[in-house]
This record gives C-alpha cells, sequence and structure tokens, in this order.
C-alpha cells in the first residue's frame, strides 16, 4: 500500500475553492492560515487517517504510565487501529519505540497487559512485513516471548505470546534456523527440557491447540530438508497420541499438523527414521509403516465418529468435515481446495499448507482480517492474492462508526475546523473595520 495518504486533486480542489473568496482582499497572514488548513484538511478518508495516527500517537504515550489499565488500554486502542488501517508512516517512525514499549509489558505486566503487547507486536511485524524491520523485531522479540512462555500461567496469556511468535517468525525468519528455533521454544511449551528439580506440569488443551497450531503455521514455511531430523524424530508419535485425546480442537490440530508432515513428503524425519545399514533401514521401514496405518485407522475412526448426547452438532461436523478431507488426503493425495471471496477478489487454497496458513492468518487477524488482505502487499505476495482495484470514490467512503468520528465536536479535525473558522471571521471583521477607516480618511 502506497505510504502518502494525500490525495493532490483533492488538495487542490480545496484550495481553490478557498482562494475563491474574497481573494483581491485576503492578507498574507490569512492566506498562511488558509493554506496550513488545506494540507490538513483532505478527503474524509484522509482525515480520518490524521485522526487514527493521533490516536496511535496518543496510545504510545499511554504506554509509559504506571498504571497497568491504562497501559492496556493503550494497548487495545492500538490493535484497533492496526485491525481497520495499515499505519505504514506510524511504523516508519515509531516502530521501534512501540517495540521497546510491548516488550516492557511482555517481560513486567499482567497477564491480560503481556497477551495485548504479544498480539500488538504481531500486528507490527505483520504490517511492517519483509525486510529490515520484522527481522529486527524478530531479533528483539524472541528472548524475551520465550522467556514469558517458560512462566506457565494462564492459558489466554501463553496463546497470544505464541500467536505474536508465531506471526514475528512467519514476517522476519529469513533464515531456516531461526524459524526453526522459534519452532523449538513453542515445542519445549508441552515438551519442556526438565532439570533436575523441576516437574513438568501438564498443559490445558487449549494450550496444546496452540502450540500444534503455531508449530504447524511455520512448518508451512519450512522445506523439509532444512529441518533437524534429531529435534523432530517421534513429533509424528506424539501427534499420533493427540488424536486420541478427548479435546475436539486438540485433534483437529493434531490431524492438520500430520497432513501438513505428510504433504510436506518428509515422514521418515518426524518419526524416527534414520539412515544406516540395511538391518536399520528395513527396521525403520517397518515402523513408518506402522506408522501410517495407525494414523490412517484414527483419521478413518475420527471421520465418521457417532455423536452424543453431550456433543454438539457443530463441533462434531466440524471435525467430521476435516477428518474426511485429511482422510481423503492420505488415500489419494489430494487436498482440500477452498475460495473465499475478499472484497470482490476471491482467494484460493490448493494445498493444506495455503489452507493453515489462511486459517492461521484469518484466527490472528480477527475483524482486521478483511482490511489486511485488501492492503497488505506481504499478504498479496503469501498467498498470491490480487485484491480488486478501488476506485477513487471508494477510496473516500468511510464506514458509520469512521463518520460519527468525523463529524464529532470533540475530535481533533472538527476542533481544527472551529479554529480555523473562528480566525477567518476575526481577520474579516479586522479587514472590514480597516477598510471602513480607510474610506472615513479619504472623505
Amino acid at each position: 500500500m502506497p505510504c502518502g495518504f494525500y490525495h493532490c486533486n483533492s488538495q487542490r480542489k480545496n484550495a481553490a475553492m478557498l482562494d475563491s473568496d474574497d481573494t483581491d482582499s485576503v492578507c498574507s497572514s490569512s492566506s498562511t492560515v488558509r493554506s496550513d488548513f488545506v494540507g490538513m484538511m483532505g478527503s474524509p478518508a484522509e482525515e480520518l487517517q490524521l485522526d487514527k495516527e493521533s490516536v496511535l500517537d496518543r496510545s504510545l504515550d499511554a504506554l509509559y504510565e504506571k498504571r497497568g489499565s491504562t497501559r492496556e488500554k493503550a494497548l487495545e486502542d492500538i490493535i484497533e487501529a492496526f485491525n481497520s488501517s495499515l499505519p505504514h508512516e506510524f511504523i516508519e517512525k515509531k516502530y521501534a519505540t512501540l517495540l521497546h514499549q510491548c516488550l516492557n509489558s511482555v517481560k513486567k505486566g499482567s497477564s491480560k497487559e503481556i497477551a495485548l503487547a504479544s498480539h500488538v507486536i504481531g500486528l507490527l511485524a505483520l504490517t511492517a512485513g519483509l525486510g529490515e524491520k520484522a527481522a529486527e523485531i524478530l531479533e528483539d522479540s524472541v528472548t524475551p516471548i520465550s522467556e514469558a512462555l517458560r512462566s506457565r500461567s494462564e492459558a489466554k496469556k501463553l496463546e497470544s505470546l505464541l500467536e505474536g511468535l508465531a506471526m514475528i517468525a512467519f514476517v522476519g525468519g529469513n533464515e531456516p534456523e531461526e524459524t526453526e528455533k522459534c519452532m523449538q521454544l513453542m515445542w519445549q511449551v508441552v515438551h519442556p527440557k526438565l532439570g533436575p528439580n523441576v516437574v513438568a506440569i501438564k498443559p490445558s488443551p487449549a494450550i496444546i491447540t496452540a502450540v500444534v497450531s503455531a508449530w504447524s503455521f511455520l512448518l508451512t514455511t519450512m522445506e523439509g530438508w532444512t529441518l533437524d531430523p534429531k529435534l523432530w524424530q517421534e513429533s509424528v508419535s506424539y501427534l499420533s497420541t493427540l488424536l486420541d485425546k478427548d479435546d475436539r480442537s486438540v485433534r483437529i490440530a493434531a490431524g492438520e499438523a500430520l497432513a501438513l508432515i505428510y504433504e510436506k513428503g518428509n515422514l521418515e524425519k518426524f518419526c524416527g527414521g534414520s539412515k544406516g545399514d540395511n538391518d536399520s533401514s528395513i527396521k525403520d521401514a517397518a515402523h513408518i509403516h506402522s506408522v501410517r496405518t495407525k494414523i490412517l485407522n484414527q483419521v478413518r475412526n475420527l471421520s465418521a465418529e457417532a455423536g452424543g448426547k453431550a456433543i454438539a452438532k457443530k463441533d462434531l461436523n466440524n471435525q467430521r468435515n476435516t477428518f474426511k478431507d485429511i482422510l481423503e488426503f492420505l488415500e489419494d493425495g489430494y487436498a482440500p481446495e477452498t475460495s473465499i471471496k475478499i472484497g470482490g477478489g476471491s482467494l484460493a487454497t490448493l494445498t493444506w499448507s495455503q489452507l493453515i496458513q489462511l486459517n492461521y492468518m484469518k484466527r490472528f487477524l480477527g475483524g482486521g482480517f478483511v482490511k489486511h488482505m485488501q492492503e497488505n502487499e506481504f499478504l498479496h505476495e503469501v498467498f498470491n492474492f490480487i485484491p480488486k482495484k478501488k476506485s477513487l470514490s471508494k477510496e473516500d467512503r468511510v464506514s458509520g462508526i469512521d463518520k460519527r468520528m468525523y463529524r464529532s465536536p470533540n475530535s481533533i479535525l472538527s476542533k481544527a475546523r472551529t479554529q480555523f473558522m473562528s480566525k477567518q471571521r476575526m481577520m474579516s471583521r479586522d479587514r472590514n473595520a480597516g477598510h471602513y477607516a480607510s474610506e472615513l480618511g479619504d472623505e
């Protein structure tokens, strides 16, 4: 998306309208005030962009406040601003300051503040897109986020930390080693490295789902040959055990992760296969065959699971549909094909990698998904999506909420208009008084 928010045609039109009013008698100071106002005032969309940037500036200042609730509110406002627009000029000037304050929140804030700050960091990287900024965000954030992940506190906080880590690695991970390191950090949340006096804490279904989903999201970016087999052997066996868990979201996340591993074509790396002598190779082949058979039977059963009285029909149908797709892929090699409409354009997925990326991005962005898909050039590259061109008239259209902000007597722009008109009236009175005095002198 272009960084400039000012349309020259709109400015010239407004300037022409103002300059047509009594041009012969306007003094230079009046012209200066008027040109300043024209430079600030543009189309409704431009003015709203300025309003949103001022909100971001105020919210950034509020992150320095001592009261935690003030910082939490500021982070909520920043998330809303990033969801409703892509503030590239703000990021260009102040991304480092915003990142620094968010990392302070991750280190010292409440669980709610940590969750919000993690989401902002993810949005910051996603909006900045590929380049030095995203790489710096990843480099500076990995250690604070990994330390926060080890705190083992509320599920919501850990889920947000995992999402934030997934997003900054997805955008800023320039080397496979960087991405794989983040995948390891995620995996350690459910498989911690235990010291002599450390007791393993059983993760909740919500945390297991968040870990597997974030791990799969990053796996979509990795080529199988770049992965270290020592790190991931036996991971397929673990994912297979998750298919037997009671929680439906855990089953679905594990099933999609397994489908992705099969799609990558490196099952051996994920279930303990190794290169050695002939005897070892034969044992490995037998082991892999048994793993395949077990997973296929699990997937087949889940695709046809019968419901019970306490089972929500929607959840059951979602599971059945997902595992029918996985079963068809494992048996016949056909990944599910999907298509969604975005602003008149169509976004299609043809592989498990694309589907997992799309679903994860939708969950992370929430209400900001459509806006980012229309204007975020990084996402256009990721999904090979070309948004339908907007006409000039549509660019200046604003939502109902934005219109109320624009028309509010308390908005910055309304106050600017009031100040401008007051100055105009004062100068008009002074001008008329000067004309009257001149006429009396002539007489």
